[in-house]
């Protein structure tokens, strides 16, 4: 509860509601990375009324642990694909550091470096391992248990750099607790306009977002998976949720059900084969 999908999923219930004449209840059902929630609507009745709100960690857990209750290609369905958000790298004021291109100088220079994300496997880990590895950088990562603590430690000035979600960590780039030196979308987000893309600083191609997706069980009859993304793209296009979205930082795509799974077909494919030639492991 409070997390970033939590709260995406509470900003749709309610429209969703609203458009489809009854009641949508969100029940979070965390744990195991989303294996405990997903294997829950994996296993649930085809029948539209049970829905999952996906997001990263559902693409690359199937490479990242060792073994998963459900085929994550075979047992669910994409319903929508909501949107994407970039992932933020910022420096504590600690570190000197003031600017991405600082950074890279720093590591081609030959220069250590170490950045903490929410946990081994999260988006901001493999995010940054892959371009140290592809650009040689001598950076470690520092895994930590949730947001919370990772921003603690970013603040303190106990960890040099920080990778989190835009919602994260905006409010303490607007304290000046700590300082954006990139964004991991292709596109600069309009919440940080100053903050310049990593394929812009030299890295081109480079693209890591945040996304959510609402899923169904696989065996749901098309006819109901289209109704439902056709309903949430409603919800979705409602000024006051757009709103909202955008002080989360997501960039609504409302991609239907074709394209959204192959969005997520490609992520699982992209990041599954770093997690795989790296050797990347995490336990259930």
């Amino acid at each position: 509860p409070g997390g970033g999908t939590d709260i995406v999923a509470r900003a749709i219930a309610p429209k969703m509601g609203e458009i489809l004449g009854q009641s949508v209840i969100i029940e979070n059902k965390s744990g195991a990375g989303t294996v405990i929630g997903t294997d829950f609507v994996a296993k649930s009745p085809p029948d539209g009324y049970t829905l999952l709100v996906g997001t990263f960690a559902f693409a690359v857990n199937p490479s990242l642990l060792a073994k998963l209750p459900f085929d994550t290609k075979k047992d669910i369905a994409t319903v929508t694909m909501i949107g994407t958000a970039p992932m933020v790298l910022t420096a504590s004021k600690a570190s000197g550091l003031t600017s991405f291109k600082q950074l890279v100088d720093q590591a081609r220079a030959n220069k250590p470096n170490s950045y903490g994300s929410i946990g081994t496997g999260s988006l901001g880990h493999l995010a940054f391992a892959s371009l140290a590895k592809d650009a040689k950088f001598d950076w470690t990562h520092i895994p930590f248990r949730g947001g919370g603590p990772l921003m603690q430690d970013a603040l303190a000035g106990h960890v040099p750099l920080a990778v989190g979600s835009l919602f994260l960590v905006k409010p303490h780039i607007d304290s000046g607790g700590v300082i954006p030196l990139a964004v991991t979308t292709s596109k600069r987000s309009p919440e940080l306009p100053n903050v310049p893309t990593i394929a812009e600083s030299g890295f081109p191609g480079f693209e890591a977002p945040a996304w959510w997706a609402v899923i169904a069980p696989a065996q749901t009859p098309p006819a109901i998976i289209n109704r439902m993304h056709e309903e949430v793209a409603k919800a979705l296009k409602s000024p006051d949720i757009a709103s909202r979205m955008k002080t989360q930082g997501i960039e609504i795509s409302a991609l239907g059900p074709k394209a959204g799974q192959d969005f997520i077909n490609r992520q699982i494919d992209i990041w599954g084969k770093f997690v795989r030639d790296n050797n990347i492991k995490q336990t259930n």
